[in-house]
């Protein structure tokens, strides 16, 4: 009995530990199996991603393979672009020393001269950037074609002011006349010494102290008379005596006041003729030579001793009379 028992006890133990020991070996399995199928979706994660990326590097191969020509051609007309500009720079340097000799041996005003250098290197720059970028495949057409339109545009709404500028260049460059001449302006009738000659306008000073702006326009578009071109000038004096004067006298007498002027050159004689039969008198001329200087002074002068001269001599200086004659 007690055999029996023990017997039974040990079988119940055994039997508990078998199945204790089953249980462990199910569940590692199933553990096991589990582990093994996440490690086989993980590899074909990564398989699948690495497939992916070795196509996507494929592609981008295939496509820069289409690129490359290009860019070696871009890369080769970059570098012809920067020697195009180092080379232009250079002969835009060039080009600005020529015409800056030039502008010297002329004797071109400062203001001008600075004022052309800039404009031919503003210029001479454009066109290079022009050449610059045709190279590198930017289209100029456009480009030139927004330049044109803008400039026509600006020169329209700017037309009398280049009008005045064109013709301050011409001035500076061509000289007509300079600082301290004396000048008449053709178009307007004005007259007075050049106190200043701007590229818009030029201000002269009138022989009563008032100061004239005309523009560089005008003067460059009429006749200029130019008082002070020439060191010397001859002062013209015109000057009538009566019909029933005697016209040698009064001839003699105009020529002695010519040749007593103090500022007369002493190698040019004075100058006294009949210039004109006139309705009411005899127009009688005196011309003397004087220094530019000294014209107008002497022409003052000359008109008050012909006035005091005559007039002791008792030589008429007639004026202009209507006689009436009435008839029944």
């Amino acid at each position: 009995m007690m055999i029996n028992t023990l017997f039974s006890a040990a079988v119940t133990t055994t039997a508990g530990s078998l199945a204790e020991s089953a249980v462990e070996e199910t569940t590692t399995l199933a553990e096991e199996t589990t582990t093994g199928q996440m490690i086989e979706e993980v590899g074909a994660e990564v398989s699948k991603n690495l497939n992916e990326a070795v196509e996507s590097a494929n592609r981008f191969i295939e496509t820069m393979e289409g690129y490359i020509p290009k860019l070696i051609a871009f890369g080769i007309n970059v570098l012809i672009a920067i020697l195009i500009f180092v080379v232009g720079k250079f002969i835009i340097k060039f080009i600005l020393k020529i015409f800056n000799r030039f502008m010297d041996r002329a004797g071109v005003e400062i203001s001008v001269k600075k004022f052309l250098d800039s404009l031919l290197k503003a210029a001479l720059y454009v066109i290079l950037i022009v050449i610059i970028c045709g190279q590198v495949g930017i289209q100029t057409t456009s480009f030139v074609a927004l330049l044109t339109s803008v400039g026509v545009t600006i020169g329209l709404a700017l037309q009398g002011s280049f009008s005045n500028f064109a013709g301050g260049v011409l001035i500076l460059l061509l000289k007509p006349f300079k600082v301290g001449d004396y000048i008449v302006d053709g178009s307007s009738g004005k007259e007075g010494t050049v106190q200043r000659i701007d590229l818009f306008y030029t201000i002269i000073i009138t022989v009563d102290n008032k100061q004239i702006t005309i523009p560089n326009g005008n003067l460059s578009n009429t006749h200029i008379t130019n008082a002070s071109a020439f060191d010397t000038r001859r002062v013209d004096i015109k000057i009538g005596v009566s019909y029933d004067s005697d016209v040698e006298q009064a001839r003699k007498l105009i020529q002695k006041i010519g040749q007593d002027e103090q500022a007369r050159l002493p190698e040019k004689e004075a100058e006294a003729y009949i210039l004109e039969l006139a309705a009411s008198e005899v127009t009688m001329v005196l011309r003397v030579w004087v220094k530019t200087e000294d014209y107008w002074g002497a022409y003052f002068r000359l008109n008050e001793q012909l006035k005091k001269t005559l007039d002791n001599a008792g030589i008429e200086i007639p004026y202009n009379q209507l006689d009436v004659h009435i008839r029944n």
